[in-house]
């Protein structure tokens, strides 16, 4: 019996879905099923204290001058914050009263991605960078490589540190797998691919402390030196890693269900974390369950740019014990990498502009939430 054939309207038609469905099955980039424990759903974050605009009386500090830059370091010793920008450059900023006022000096340029910035013992500069590894930078600006490997793995996105007792640096791989360039894909494959790890730069050791992390980013060692706090950014969680006495080596929840994915926390020395937060999680909490619908997007990021779904991103701060305190958010502001109190400023990082944010918490505070 003959069959009778497609017409051409119809042929012409169905090429494209069957090239797509092909195109589909052949891509390298995977998505695998998060964790069923991981997607249950949660009440919300409750925080007593919000400002749900906090770009209204915020600044700009060196504008047009600071190109994404994502930590922010302050060194009381000088008065100087120290950033690290997408061009490589390791700025120092000193902000002398007004925005307008603020002087940005070009310091070092690490030939890579500088991200986590921490202050050493010596008076050194310590940076997570990206492509490079875990540097040193000495006070007359010459640069190190510290370490870039663990296990015979190397580092694919080094990407936040601080400094423990006795000079140890703690800090995170977010990723062996991908580049800063791709870490969205991170994300959106499910897998987890971070790490939390430790340098002694008296041993020149590097030792894994977890493994099997998602996206291991911002990092703070406490004010008495007993643990460290590291964030897992798709699961809007930071852990605490401990260093020293009874649970020495042991991890647990030191903070969960966060408002946005979290960047860096930084310690303001004053009894608060401050976390930045990129954005808020409802549509990535959506996309966790559907790996299909991930990988769509992955192989639309890799062939025809990101899709803008982001808003709503901030910072938030917590107590000693991982209690929320104040959330400062704003639906104008996305991919808010850091955030930091400094006298009475909040100055927030960013991973898109070409600024400081600098928000006064005196005049514009975050107030009672209903």
């Amino acid at each position: 019996m003959a069959t009778l054939p497609i017409p051409l309207p119809i042929l012409i038609s169905i090429i494209p879905v069957i090239a797509a469905v092909v195109f589909y099955h052949l891509e390298s980039f995977d998505t695998v099923p998060y964790p069923e424990h991981e997607l249950k759903r949660k009440e919300p974050l409750f925080v007593p204290k919000r400002n749900s605009q906090m770009l209204r009386g915020s600044e700009k500090i060196g504008y047009g001058e600071l190109p994404a830059p994502e930590d922010i370091a302050y060194d009381p010793k000088t008065g100087e914050i120290y950033t690290g920008c997408i061009d490589g450059w390791l700025s120092r900023v000193r902000v002398n009263g007004s925005a307008a006022e603020a002087v940005v000096e070009k310091w070092v340029n690490t030939g890579g991605r500088p991200l986590g910035i921490a202050h050493g013992v010596n008076g050194e500069v310590i940076v997570a960078d990206a492509h490079k590894g875990l540097l040193n930078i000495s006070r007359d600006g010459v640069i190190e490589l510290l370490t870039d490997e663990a296990e015979g793995l190397k580092f694919k996105l080094t990407d936040a540190v601080d400094v423990g007792p006795d000079g140890i640096l703690y800090f995170t791989d977010a990723s062996y797998k991908y580049t800063y360039e791709l870490s969205v894909l991170d994300l959106f494959e499910g897998r987890p691919n971070g790490r939390f790890l430790s340098y002694d730069p008296s041993t020149k050791e590097t030792r894994v402390l977890v493994k099997d992390l998602y996206f291991a980013n911002g990092v703070a060692v406490s004010p008495d030196q007993t643990f460290v706090i590291f964030c897992e950014t798709p699961m809007r969680r930071c852990k605490r890693y401990y260093i020293q006495g009874p649970r020495r080596g042991s991890v647990d929840i030191f903070g969960e269900n966060l408002p946005g994915l979290p960047d860096n926390i930084r310690y303001d020395g004053e009894g608060q974390y401050w976390i930045g937060l990129a954005m808020e999680p409802h549509t990535f909490e959506q996309l966790k369950r559907y790996p299909s619908i991930r990988k769509v997007i992955g192989m639309m990021m890799k062939y025809t740019g990101r899709p803008h779904i982001e808003k709503n991103g901030g910072v938030i701060a917590v107590d000693l014990n991982g209690k929320p305190t104040a959330y400062y958010h704003d639906p104008e502001i996305v991919f808010v990498s850091s955030g930091v109190k400094i006298g009475e400023h909040l100055y927030c990082g960013s991973l898109v502009r070409s600024y400081i944010v600098r928000l006064n918490l005196s005049q514009y505070p975050a107030t009672p939430a209903e």
